[in-house]
């Protein structure tokens, strides 16, 4: 594969980041519930940053967020970002795109004395992403159930990482 790039996230960049979101939608059901505007979806409200990885034509390999975590932060401890919206396209995987894209995040964080979090669905097909957290340094914490179901309906079980304080 070419260069892998990473760079901050433009609004013109969205259009195709839903086309790969919805590639990755299919074969992995990431996002479990397809979103009624995937562009919204990818910008909500407490948004921090996001980047994309991209080839040297300009071509979108992946995506990552960081999302505000804490609604009222607590003074005596560091604001808590969430890393979110990670997808990258099939084609690309197995070229470290994800990991690049999530040095990217921790990056952003440690420059803005931020902690980081993630969840991500307990789920089988979870299994290449739990591995790619779990080898880049991401700490789980517990398991709980999700406040929102699947698409029919059942319950989703959550895994919470964070990074180990010094490690972003």
């Amino acid at each position: 594969m070419n260069t892998v790039g990473i760079r901050n996230r433009t609004t013109q960049d969205l259009p195709h980041c839903v086309e790969v979101l919805a590639e990755v939608h299919r074969l992995d059901r990431y996002p479990l519930n397809w979103p009624a505007d995937p562009e919204d979806w990818l910008s909500p409200p407490n948004a921090l940053n996001a980047w994309v990885a991209e080839t040297e034509q300009g071509s979108i390999l992946g995506h990552v967020a960081v999302h505000r975590a804490d609604l009222v932060p607590d003074p005596a401890s560091p604001p808590v970002a969430e890393v979110s919206r990670l997808f990258v396209a099939p084609a690309a995987r197995g070229h470290a795109v994800g990991a690049q894209l999530l040095t990217r995040a921790r990056q952003w964080a440690a420059e803005q004395r931020f902690s980081l979090k993630l969840e991500i669905v307990d789920h089988p097909r979870s299994a290449s992403a739990i591995t790619l957290y779990e080898r880049t340094g991401w700490r789980h914490t517990d398991t709980t159930v999700a406040t929102w179901t699947a698409p029919a309906g059942e319950p989703v079980r959550l895994r919470r990482y964070t990074v180990p304080e010094g490690q972003l």
